[in-house]
């Protein structure tokens, strides 16, 4: 094995796990960690997360929604990119459709699951990429993304100044990133964040983190369908090895909401509310631990802030 650990590390691969060392990476402004809280699906679900914010002194950065893009109007959308710039918030659009959201046989099947997030067909690959057109000119400056393909498109896009030069690209936790080799490949198609799965360990996200310098998203807790798994205890040590890294909340024990709207407002912000309340609960554990690491604040540098007027 000696051989090919020398081969791997050729490539800037890590030779193996090993123990995980203090990552030295930081955030342009310094920090080691921003607070992310996802499934923000609409102007009432966030408009509940900033006052919850402000109630709770959470030091919100990045709000992050999964609907997509096209189960929002323009109004809807305008609404959202005021709110967050006023706040100096980071509001991600998540660009589908996708297969499993179509007449996609196969990701309903046993063994295909995985096609789900993909983009099914040209049609749905041009869908996608209007969809992300469509948010850039109401003023978003960030979009998830769960296709490689759709990736490649939107680097090459930024590149020739199709879309805006400001604009990200935050990796949905749907495109699997397990090893560094793939999150070299992701990084190098253009990719600003990588969302990892969730159920990586601290040395399997260490090696990650050894092997490219975007910064990482990572669950603290996550949904049910994507593990359930709370790991707040695990967050002193997740910042020291992973920065920088967009610490996420989800919400364990909570219904699926996706695709959302009107008729699953109430829900969703009961749950945007709770997710807020949970981050505060990470940030009093890293401080009973001692923690020292830096948290970034609203407006800071590096941030895909939305363009409003």
């Amino acid at each position: 094995m000696s051989i090919t650990h020398e081969l791997l590390v050729r490539l800037g691969l890590p030779a193996d796990e090993g123990s995980a060392p203090p990552s030295p990476g930081r955030f342009p402004d310094g920090a080691h960690y921003r607070v992310e809280i996802p499934s923000v699906e609409g102007p009432a679900s966030l408009d509940a997360v900033l006052r919850e914010a402000r109630r709770l002194d959470v030091p919100v950065t990045r709000v992050s929604q999964g609907s997509g893009v096209g189960l929002l109007t323009d109004g809807e959308i305008t609404e959202m990119v005021g709110m967050a710039g006023d706040a100096g918030v980071e509001l991600s659009l998540f660009a589908r459709p996708c297969a499993g959201w179509d007449t996609s046989a196969m990701s309903r099947a046993p063994a295909g699951g995985g096609l789900a997030p993909a983009v099914r067909g040209q049609d749905q690959l041009v869908a996608v990429v209007d969809e992300i057109r469509r948010a850039a000119e109401l003023g978003v400056r960030s979009v998830l993304i769960a296709d490689l393909g759709v990736l490649s498109v939107f680097g090459r896009l930024r590149d020739s100044g199709e879309l805006p030069a400001d604009m990200q690209a935050k990796i949905s936790v749907m495109l699997p990133i397990a090893n560094p080799a793939t999150a070299k490949v992701i990084a190098g198609l253009g990719a600003d964040t990588l969302n990892l799965p969730t159920d990586l360990t601290l040395a399997q996200i260490g090696a990650i983190r050894s092997a490219v310098a975007q910064p990482l998203d990572i669950y603290v807790e996550s949904p049910d369908n994507l593990g359930g798994f709370v790991r707040h205890y695990e967050l002193p040590r997740l910042v020291e090895l992973a920065a920088p890294v967009y610490a996420k909340f989800g919400l364990r024990n909570a219904p699926d909401i996706y695709p959302s709207g009107s008729h699953l407002e109430a829900t969703s912000v009961a749950l945007s509310i709770e997710r807020v309340r949970r981050a505060r609960l990470g940030l009093d554990l890293l401080a009973r631990a001692g923690s020292t690491a830096v948290c970034s604040r609203a407006g800071a540098a590096g941030l895909a802030l939305p363009v409003t007027g």
